[in-house]
């Protein structure tokens, strides 16, 4: 979220798409960036949350660019941080045009120790070949399925599907939108061991975040 100065909080689907026809998004993202890596270095030097990792979306324009790994890469190691904690999020959107390349991109950070994470798996633009061909180390099941998995028999299905999908090629599952009880009962019933929504929480400013983690709830927020 944008907190602006007048108008509040503003979601990203409002500013993200903005930025990126402004020619703006390059930069922001290299500031995220910036700002998950000081978060991580924080974060590695507290027992309480030197297991978290920390995820960070990236954009079709910043994913084209030719030394995308390498701006990866060099902000790792400029904070000395442990790779595996900063997870890249894409969307399947981003991942139509040219998968080679994409491939080669990803299995490189990969190789680094970075982790990806497929987000909204299962809208849109659902292809297994991605599965197949690129290094994701985990799944999102998008909030739309998981909003009526306890009432509609076709989002039943289709969140179990995700699941033994990701269980037979030893994925990670993350549900998105998890609001009620009776939503992480299902899923809890069915394997999955991963949440966010707010249910848990709602987008918290990182000082909020760290108050929650030293009064001990940061179980909840796992």
């Amino acid at each position: 979220r944008w907190h602006h100065p007048l108008k509040g909080l503003i979601s990203p689907l409002k500013f993200i798409p903005l930025a990126e026809k402004k020619g703006l998004i390059l930069p922001i993202g290299e500031w995220v960036l910036d700002k998950a890596c000081q978060q991580l270095v924080l974060w590695q030097k507290n027992i309480k949350t030197s297991e978290l990792t920390l995820a960070i979306n990236v954009s079709s324009k910043q994913l084209s660019q030719s030394d995308f790994s390498g701006i990866i890469k060099k902000a790792v190691v400029k904070y000395e941080i442990d790779p595996k904690k900063l997870k890249i999020e894409l969307t399947e959107s981003l991942l139509q045009g040219d998968l080679a390349n994409t491939a080669v991109k990803m299995n490189e950070l990969n190789d680094f120790g970075i982790h990806f994470s497929l987000d909204d798996f299962g809208t849109g633009y659902s292809s297994l070949q991605y599965l197949k061909k690129l290094p994701f180390y985990q799944l999102k099941i998008d909030q739309s399925f998981v909003r009526d998995s306890t009432n509609h028999e076709n989002d039943k299905a289709i969140v179990l599907a995700i699941l033994a999908i990701a269980d037979s090629l030893n994925l990670c599952v993350i549900a998105e939108g998890v609001e009620t009880i009776a939503q992480l009962k299902y899923l809890t019933d069915h394997g999955c061991r991963q949440f966010q929504g707010y249910l848990f929480s709602k987008p918290l400013p990182i000082v909020h975040f760290n108050r929650l983690v030293e009064n001990n709830h940061l179980t909840i927020l796992k």
